[in-house]
């Protein structure tokens, strides 16, 4: 069994929070029923990049796609009829817009009790910016990330992927297993109420103590944490190497590999202050080092002296590397109109009730509503003709 099997799961949104949120949900195995408009479905479904679009298959991976016009009143009707059975719903629309269509969490509660709401949005439920249009990298920004990212001397920087909406979606989906504990002592639902803005603002770790004690405003500082040293990537005869030896005992023994033992107890590296103090000429100094030597060298020495440190992977790397085959970080997965894709498998690994793929990402908008609207709702072959033509689903 799955950790989350039995439970029931109705994902209404687009994009990337709610979809993720559903994806960790359908990882830990959820039953999630994703609602998608009629027509095009999810824009999702044409993201990523290269030639062929494959990111829908890992965000919709383990859902069943309905389709249903969210914006009619029988559309609407039709959503609730689901909603009433299922044990969460997701929704990352903007604040206002399920109680526009009849679906205020009070009404939901009234007809399911135990309903779980997992809401995803820009700024959150209420406050003054709670009707503002929020995306991930707005959320990013007003949470502190993008200003501390990027080299000191160039305007902010962003990450390569769209952290602000995962991070919300993961604290979504955090949210949701607390209220289902809660839920299975009360038999109480309750809404999960994740912004954007606040998912970003949770791992800014010291920012905002910083600043309150010490009038430290944290600036962009490249690739390095200021003060943590050494910690960068450092350049090979052959490409690039992390080290992060920045503890002094670590810092020791990086000294004696790089044939520099007196080095450890240089006043300027002798402690983890001075090396802070002392960041830049140090990197310099362990980059002159690495420079003399592959990748492959500067690695088998790491790995001798029980050195935290790494190579800097690619795609293709990861795909090569026995590690991440040993213990299948990332699988093939056969879809349903692609054949078979490699991407990452479910994560967090659980002993007992493992998390897995047990199903591609559906190929088409409402290729489930037959098995879904029968199975849940009752709803026969010729009420879903009638649906369809009504442009209900």
């Amino acid at each position: 069994m799955s950790a989350l099997e039995g439970i029931k799961v109705v994902e209404m949104g687009q994009l990337l929070a709610g979809p993720f949120c559903g994806q960790l949900l359908g990882d830990m195995g959820a039953d999630v029923v994703k609602i998608e408009p009629p027509g095009a479905g999810d824009p999702m479904r044409n993201w990523g990049q290269g030639e062929e679009k494959v990111q829908w298959e890992v965000i919709a991976r383990n859902k069943r796609s309905v389709t249903c016009n969210l914006r009619v009143p029988e559309g609407q009707a039709l959503a609730k009829r689901l909603i009433s059975q299922a044990d969460v719903l997701i929704e990352n629309f903007k604040p206002g817009t399920l109680e526009r269509w009849g679906m205020s969490p009070a009404e939901l509660h009234e007809a399911n009790p135990g309903l779980i709401i997992a809401r995803m949005s820009g700024y959150g439920q209420d406050g003054p910016y709670s009707d503002r249009a929020g995306f991930g990298g707005i959320g990013e920004a007003m949470g502190g990330w993008r200003y501390i990212v990027g080299e000191p001397d160039r305007p902010p920087s962003r990450m390569g992927i769209s952290i602000g909406d995962t991070l919300c979606a993961t604290y979504g989906a955090m949210g949701v297993l607390a209220a289902l504990h809660h839920r299975s002592r009360t038999g109480e639902g309750q809404v999960v109420d994740s912004a954007l803005y606040e998912a970003v603002l949770q791992v800014m770790e010291g920012l905002i103590p910083e600043y309150d004690r010490n009038g430290v405003i944290r600036e962009r500082s490249g690739s390095v944490l200021k003060g943590i040293a050494p910690s960068n990537v450092y350049t090979c005869k052959d490409g690039s190497y992390m080290i992060g030896a920045n503890g002094d005992a670590i810092f020791s023994r990086l000294c004696k590999a790089m044939g520099r033992p007196e080095l450890a107890q240089d006043e300027r590296y002798a402690t983890h202050i001075a090396r802070g103090h002392h960041q830049d000429e140090l990197d310099a100094l362990i980059n002159d080092w690495t420079g003399t030597l592959t990748v492959d060298e500067v690695d088998a020495l790491m790995i001798a002296h029980s050195i935290p440190a790494g190579r800097v992977y690619r795609a293709p790397d990861m795909l090569a590397d026995p590690h991440f085959q040993a213990r299948q970080a990332i699988v093939a997965v056969e879809t349903q109109n692609r054949g078979k894709i490699m991407m990452q498998n479910a994560f967090p690994k659980l002993s007992k009730t493992p998390s897995g793929i047990r199903r591609p990402a559906p190929a088409e908008p409402g290729q489930d509503n037959a098995e879904v609207y029968a199975e849940r709702l009752g709803i026969g072959p010729e009420e879903l003709a009638r649906l369809a033509g009504a442009g209900v689903i």
